[in-house]
């Protein structure tokens, strides 16, 4: 990732940071929880309810590497339409796209998803998974809106409560306030997607399984990696445990929050 890139969208306010950041995560399948079995039940869900042409147009907001990018491609007989913000992420997805060979039905765009250069109504189903929450849930819902047609489906995953908050451990509920502000209850989302115009066709919490199978255990690789490479470095060190505290907050509260599925229609 270049300066220039690290200035423009830096998580921590310090690009040397958000460098190490990058390095953590570059190589990794996944950015978050997630798995193909998810992907394509929420798929399903949008096939089961809806009419959509023999190759519908999907668009992959915020790919990141792209399983879930190729899984679609791989599910359908559509082109999708990847973007991401970092070129690192779409070249990993380039060669994995091509090693299952769909590459030629995956178009990868380098670009921003706030400022995303499509015309309105191109897309047929707009996908996100984990990645919505940089838009934020509510304002990124209402301004993929124009880019789908009429009676288009979209699918994303967002950080959620799975209880009610009067329910959430105190430090818990402080800690994501703190790094994630974005979070709210299932019910709180569903209203909002109904608030916006979309009518709600379904939605599902992604199994224990796709953070403690699909995410963490590349995620630890790199953790030791990093360890091993920059032994007496405090930034790296203060990283490394962040990343460890958010597993561990994970394995005691997994039945308080995880990433939920929510599909919809555009009305």
């Amino acid at each position: 990732m270049t300066e220039q890139e690290n200035e423009e969208f830096d998580l921590f306010g310090d690009p040397e940071m958000m460098k190490l950041f990058m390095e953590l995560h570059s190589g990794n399948p996944r950015e978050g929880p997630g798995d193909d079995k998810s992907t394509l039940e929420a798929l399903g869900i949008i096939t089961d309810q809806m009419d959509l042409p023999d190759k519908p147009r999907i668009l992959d907001v915020g790919c990141g590497p792209g399983m879930q990018t190729v899984c679609l491609a791989e599910a359908t007989t559509g082109d999708v339409t990847a973007l991401d913000f970092f070129p690192q992420f779409l070249d990993q997805l380039e060669r994995t796209a091509g090693e299952r060979g769909v590459g030629d039905r995956i178009e990868l765009v380098k670009g921003d998803m706030k400022e995303m250069p499509f015309e309105e109504e191109s897309f047929d189903i707009i996908w996100s998974e984990g990645a919505i929450y940089i838009m934020g849930f509510e304002n990124g819902l209402r301004e993929w809106k124009r880019f789908l047609r009429h009676g288009g489906g979209i699918a994303v995953s967002q950080i959620t409560w799975l209880k009610d908050t009067s329910e959430i451990p105190k430090d818990l509920y402080d800690w994501w306030m703190e790094n994630c502000p974005d979070i709210r209850t299932i019910g709180e989302n569903l209203a909002i997607i109904e608030k916006l115009g979309y009518e709600v066709l379904g939605h599902f919490t992604l199994p224990e399984s796709a953070w403690l199978e699909g995410y963490y255990p590349s995620l630890r690789v790199g953790l030791e990696r990093m360890r091993e490479k920059y032994p007496n470095n405090e930034k790296v060190a203060a990283l490394i445990e962040m990343e460890l505290e958010e597993q561990t907050l994970y394995a005691n509260n997994s039945d308080c929050y995880g990433y939920e599925f929510y599909v919809m229609r555009k009305c």
